[in-house]
């Protein structure tokens, strides 16, 4: 197998082919404005096929991208084979900065022993040359051997460098993981225990509520109350299951069960319609779509809300909960209709000793962190709730309306 040397984001595009350009234009100038100038024959024809050498290996390097340790040491055989052929002929140029480019790219770019198999044979050649003719040639071999030297030790270093900075920022991302799971594994326990705690607690509140008005209307039968009290105590223990109900669902909920969303609707207005027989209808309009698990949440709990209200502050006749899959959001409306006790809702219903309670301003905090809004107020004959989510865009954002 051909194994890939541009691996943990090294920046092979960076270093690479912009020397090997650097080395082509130095060649070009060199044969553009030194003698010999470039021709079919003799010396200009050795200047021609070294610069096609470099042409050819950085043309399959952009072209193919190979990218692995033995294409890498082709490229940089060429650079450096092409750039001492044109300093054959143009003794004292500027050729033979094409071979430092050769030698740093494969410094840079490959494994130290085949980087070390570029350098040996490129400086034994350019040594050879220099001292076939240099007057000054053994210290001007002397010069050339340490220029080699230098390029790829800074080359070198330059590549332990980078991979250092790879692995820091491996270990940094690495770290953030563990720091988001570490994170998400105490939300978790914090949302167990506290699951933990509605289950010991309220759960078990509500079910002997539910108990003990059970015995209550079973004891108001015995001794023959009046049957507006048995049917008080009737709603009251549906509500209490009611409520239990919703308590055991938001402990699925917290323990990270599926939560409730739209295709519930029809069995809490079922439900509702069943406990406190009045007419109870959802109507869904629209093409329906995939929601997000907050507004799905949100629609369920302004449903259960609405609907609570509607036990605690009116007689009406009917309810009807509308759901609209709009272009531009999602509207949910929620509207009794027959007698409301009072405008603002907190009037003297069958179960106005509750308290108004948080409920309407619990909704609209969450339509407003949703990006949303909630508008409640009275009807002509009764009392609406209207819940709009914006849509959300392609990164999860939402479409302000």
């Amino acid at each position: 197998m051909i194994r890939r040397v541009h691996h943990r984001g090294e920046g092979r595009g960076r270093f690479g082919p912009a020397l090997g350009i650097f080395a082509l234009a130095v060649l070009l100038a060199g044969l553009v404005l030194q003698l010999p100038t470039p021709a079919l024959h003799g010396e200009g024809l050795v200047g021609i096929l070294g610069l096609l050498t470099v042409a050819t290996v950085l043309f399959v390097e952009f072209a193919f991208n190979p990218g692995s340790i033995r294409w890498v040491m082709v490229l940089a055989f060429g650079i450096c084979m092409g750039s001492a052929a044109v300093a054959t002929v143009q003794t004292g140029g500027t050729a033979v900065i094409g071979c430092y480019v050769g030698v740093g790219l494969a410094a840079r770019r490959l494994p130290r022993l085949n980087a070390l198999a570029v350098l040996i044979p490129t400086l034994l050649i350019v040594d050879t040359l220099i001292l076939l003719d240099s007057e000054n040639s053994i210290f001007v071999a002397l010069w050339a051997g340490l220029g080699f030297a230098f390029t790829f030790m800074i080359s070198r270093l330059a590549r332990v460098s980078e991979e250092q900075n790879s692995r820091e920022r491996s270990l940094i991302e690495e770290e953030k993981r563990s720091l988001a799971a570490r994170t998400e594994a105490a939300a978790l326990a914090e949302r167990g225990r506290i699951a933990r705690e509605m289950h010991d607690v309220l759960a078990h509140s509500l079910s002997a509520l539910a108990v003990e008005l059970e015995g209550a209307r079973l004891l108001a039968r015995k001794h023959r109350a009046v049957p507006e009290l048995e049917s008080a105590i009737e709603r009251a223990h549906q509500h209490a299951t009611s409520g239990l109900d919703e308590a055991r669902a938001a402990i699925e909920a917290l323990r990270g069960d599926d939560l409730p969303g739209p295709e519930r609707l029809a069995a809490l207005a079922a439900s509702f319609a069943s406990g406190w027989e009045v007419e109870c209808e959802v109507e869904v309009t629209g093409k329906p779509r995939q929601l997000s698990s907050e507004a799905r949440l949100a629609i369920y709990r302004t449903a259960q809300e609405a609907l609570t209200n509607v036990r605690k502050h009116a007689e009406p006749k009917s309810v009807e909960m509308h759901l609209q899959y709009a272009d531009d959001g999602t509207r949910f409306s929620v509207a009794d209709h027959g007698n409301r006790d009072s405008p603002n809702g907190n009037g003297g219903g069958p179960l106005a000793d509750a308290g108004a309670g948080y409920g309407v301003s619990g909704m609209r905090e969450r339509a407003e962190l949703l990006g949303g809004r909630l508008e409640a107020g009275p009807t002509a004959d009764g009392y609406r709730v209207e819940l709009w989510l914006p849509e959300a865009d392609r990164n999860g954002a939402k479409v302000p309306a």
